[in-house]
């Protein structure tokens, strides 16, 4: 086959494709033009995810009538003139292929108007062949239209998503801009209701509210910090807020939104110690740099960033997020009284969901004699073969000994030693607990004196509306009340007294962008996502009853040695390796 130039449509067709990967892609790169363009109002309306339509509209510069259709082509553009303004670039975009691209996979409109004409112009372009400019009406500013994206390349339509996927991540992508840029106001309109609207006012806590709450906005730790040069503001979140993913820690390097793994895993390390294993921070961070410190034409999209001095940025984020972590959340001295003898007024708020009364007819004299009752317990049980007890239970019957760092029970079986997780076990007993109940009469529900008020981030909330009936039928009543806010009425009565929106945050907020939504998701998942939850955590002491109801509700589940997660509830040591190890048998 002979070597032949491609053709203007083709080409512009394989440049999209590094431009234009999914709708929120064009919201990004239109939403970049407008900051670009000084706009203090930018308004996005989307249609079928995106698919149909985006129109992104602004109240910016503008763009003159005569250079209307020189802004569709390719390679064009007002933010450098020769290739030394790429070491100094202070503007999101400033290569000149985002309209153009976004033009040759979908019908596009382009209307425009400068401060000092007295009409604006129009242009439109369909599969990359543009048309004539035409005169009309218009206010100061630009507004793009994009329909039918990805008309004319059906393998790329194929490869879009859901469009509660789509929705999320357009969402996702408009809320990061809104915190970068608070004193431009966003409006995002979805159909007719708008599911994101910021008032402009320059208060990045206010936006928080309005995208995660009241109650986590004000949590959120500030950062403020400079340093050669450098300079570090935004908020990041104390060790008791935090996700399963990473997909809340936002970086923007000189107002541009990056996705840097140096950076991420500087923030990760001020966290070093201070979280569990799996748990990340929410984190929305503003790094300013000399721009002749940092290289952004390393990726199409522009997400990816090269720092001149790699090291000293890392140090220096790292630094600043411990800092902060610290001066508001100090390191806490243990309690003396941990280690000694608690009266029930001493002890904290119980999970809920928790049934703290003894189980075991058998065990209901130890709380007047709770170790020679035990004793005496134990023997009766020691009758017992072992491997009939682990048959019948999957785990012996226990003697409760104690409680160490108020996050593991010691206990005693007829085979050795055992220390139990109280945060793997009672999810499991929560767990087994509430799938016994949908599988028998259905979940019953435990109405709230006082409904809750929860507010999701505009994707977490999308998903939510949607799956309302799925929610009702596992024991929450939930309705709508406002803009991404929602009323809590009730909720499963396992779960009682727990705080509703805790739960309600559970069954949303730790979902990856390519997972399936709640309805098509295993009701056990979905259960086990709400159970860890709920469950009492790891460092919350427990009262002697408290502790040997753990064990007897753990005892009689159907699979006590894991929780529903597949993390192990318990480590056993038999008496052979007890012996073992103190050089009573054989040797160590």
């Amino acid at each position: 086959m002979p070597i032949r130039l491609l053709s203007s449509e083709v080409s512009s067709q394989i440049a999209a494709g590094e431009v234009v990967e999914r709708p929120a892609s064009v919201v990004k790169e239109l939403t970049e033009n407008s900051l670009d363009a000084g706009a203090k109002n930018i308004s996005i309306s989307i249609a079928d995810a995106g698919r149909t339509l985006i129109e992104v509209a602004d109240d910016g510069f503008g763009i003159p009538a005569n250079e209307l259709e020189l802004a569709a082509a390719r390679h064009a553009t007002s933010k450098l003139v020769q290739s030394d303004d790429l070491f100094h670039i202070q503007t999101l975009g400033f290569r000149g292929e985002a309209l153009a691209s976004i033009g040759s996979v979908s019908r596009f409109t382009l209307t425009s108007r400068v401060k000092d004409a007295k009409e604006g112009a129009r242009l439109k372009v369909e599969g990359g062949i543009a048309g004539k400019v035409e005169k009309v009406g218009a206010p100061v500013g630009t507004v793009v239209r994009v329909e039918d994206l990805f008309y004319n390349v059906p393998a790329r339509l194929k490869f879009i998503k859901t469009d509660t996927t789509e929705k999320r991540a357009i969402d996702s992508l408009v809320t990061r801009y809104a915190l970068a840029y608070p004193n431009v106001r966003f409006k995002v309109t979805d159909g007719k209701q708008a599911t994101l609207q910021t008032a402009g006012d320059g208060d990045r806590r206010a936006i928080l509210a309005t995208l995660y709450g009241v109650d986590v906005a004000k949590q959120m730790l500030e950062v403020m910090a400079q340093e050669d040069g450098f300079s570090l503001t935004g908020f990041i979140s104390p060790t008791s807020i935090t996700r399963s993913n990473r997909k809340e820690i936002t970086f923007f390097v000189n107002g541009r939104w990056v996705q840097e793994i140096s950076l991420t895993s500087a923030l990760l390390q001020a966290y070093h110690t201070l979280l569990m294993v799996g748990r990340y921070p929410l984190t929305v961070l503003f790094l300013e740099i000399a721009p002749e410190d940092v290289d952004v034409n390393v990726h199409p999209t522009k997400a990816e960033v090269r720092f001149k001095s790699q090291d000293k940025v890392f140090s220096f984020v790292q630094r600043s997020a411990r800092k902060a972590l610290l001066a508001y959340t100090p390191v806490p001295s243990v309690s003396p009284q941990l280690w000694g003898a608690r009266s029930q007024s001493e002890m904290p708020t119980r999970q809920a969901g928790i049934d703290w009364s003894i189980a075991h007819d058998e065990r209901s004299s130890l709380e007047s004699e709770p170790f020679s009752a035990e004793s005496e317990a134990s023997s009766v049980r020691s009758e017992q073969p072992a491997q009939q007890l682990e048959a019948k239970t999957g785990v012996p019957l226990l003697r409760l000994i104690g409680q160490i760092g108020a996050t593991y029970l010691v206990a005693e079986g007829p085979d050795g030693l055992y220390l139990i997780d109280q945060h793997a076990a009672h999810e499991r007993v929560l767990f087994e607990k509430l799938m016994a109940q949908h599988g028998t009469k259905g979940i019953p529900a435990q109405s709230l004196l006082t409904p809750e008020v929860v507010t999701l981030p505009p994707q977490s909330a999308k998903m939510l509306t949607s799956q309302l009936d799925f929610l009702n039928h596992f024991g929450f009543e939930v309705e709508e009340f406002g803009t991404n806010t929602f009323r809590v009425r009730a909720i499963p009565m396992l779960f009682a007294g727990a705080e509703p929106s805790a739960a309600l945050r559970a069954l949303v907020e730790d979902f990856e962008e390519d997972e399936t939504p709640l309805q098509s998701e295993v009701e056990a998942r979905l259960a086990a996502r709400v159970c860890k939850r709920l469950a009492v955590k790891g460092g919350q002491p427990l009262t002697n009853e408290e502790q040997r109801a753990l064990l007897n509700d753990l005892e009689t589940c159907q699979s006590p040695r894991t929780c529903p997660h597949g993390r192990p509830t318990m480590i056993h040591l038999s008496v052979d390796t007890l012996e073992k190890q103190f050089g009573r048998k054989g040797p160590r």
